[in-house]
C-alpha cells in the first residue's frame, strides 16, 4: 500500500495490567478519545561571568495519558482468557473486586496500586482491535504509542438528564525507571517498505511490555 497522508477516525487502544487476566483490555469501542501529554523535556541556563550561558538538562516530566469512554459495567468480569472487550475502569482503578457471572462489585480497600501498560494504535490494517498486535509492510502502514508502568491516577464519571453517561480516565507513567530505562516506546510502519511491527511482548514485570 501507499504511505498514509494522516491518522484520522479510528484508533485502538488496549490496557493490560500486569498482574491479571484477562491479560489485554480493548478499549477502543467505548473511548471517544485519548489525549497524551508525554511531559516536557525542560532546559535551564546559567550566566557565566563572561557574558555567556551554560545550558542545563533536566529530567523528563511525567506523562499524562486521558481517555474518555462510555463504561457500561463498573469493571471487567475476569473471564478467564488472553483478551477481551473493556467494561469499565473501576476495577481497575480500585484495589479489591469480586466477581461473578454478571456481577462485579468494586471495593477500596486494601491501597495498593495496580500497574498497567497501555498501547495506542493507529493502522491501515483493521483485523483486530487490540493495539499490541503484529503489523506488517507493505500490507499496512501503523504508529504505535506505548507507555508501561503507569497507574490510573484518578476517574471522573459525568452525566447529564441529555446525554450519556461519560468517564475520564487519567493515567500517569514515568517516562523512566529509577535506574533510568525508558517506559515509553513509539514506532512505526511506513507501509512501503518491508519491515514488522512485532506483538508487544507480555507485560509480566517493570522491565517486560515492550
Amino acid at each position: 500500500m501507499a504511505a498514509v497522508d494522516s491518522w484520522s477516525e479510528i484508533a485502538y487502544i488496549t490496557l493490560t495490567d500486569q498482574d491479571a487476566t484477562p491479560t489485554d483490555l480493548n478499549f477502543c469501542a467505548l473511548s471517544e478519545s485519548i489525549n497524551i501529554d508525554e511531559g516536557e523535556r525542560p532546559v535551564e541556563t546559567n550566566y557565566t561571568l563572561c557574558g555567556g550561558k551554560i545550558i542545563r538538562t533536566m529530567p523528563q516530566d511525567d506523562t499524562t495519558i486521558t481517555v474518555k469512554a462510555y463504561p457500561i459495567e463498573a469493571g471487567n468480569d475476569g473471564a478467564a482468557g488472553a483478551e477481551a472487550t473493556g467494561k469499565g475502569f473501576w476495577d481497575m482503578f480500585y484495589d479489591s473486586i469480586t466477581t461473578a457471572a454478571g456481577s462485579v462489585k468494586v471495593e477500596n480497600t486494601s491501597g495498593t496500586r495496580k500497574k498497567y501498560r497501555i498501547a495506542v494504535l493507529w493502522s491501515s490494517d483493521t483485523s483486530s482491535n487490540n493495539a499490541t498486535r503484529q503489523i506488517a509492510s507493505p500490507a499496512y502502514a501503523c504508529l504505535r504509542w506505548v507507555g508501561r508502568n503507569g497507574y490510573i491516577t484518578k476517574l471522573a464519571p459525568s452525566f447529564e438528564a441529555n446525554g450519556q453517561l461519560t468517564v475520564d480516565m487519567t493515567m500517569m507513567i514515568p517516562s523512566k525507571q529509577a535506574d533510568g530505562t525508558a517506559n515509553l516506546h513509539i514506532e512505526s510502519l511506513n507501509g512501503v517498505d518491508t519491515a514488522t511491527l512485532v506483538t508487544l511482548t507480555s507485560y509480566t514485570g517493570d522491565t517486560a511490555g515492550f
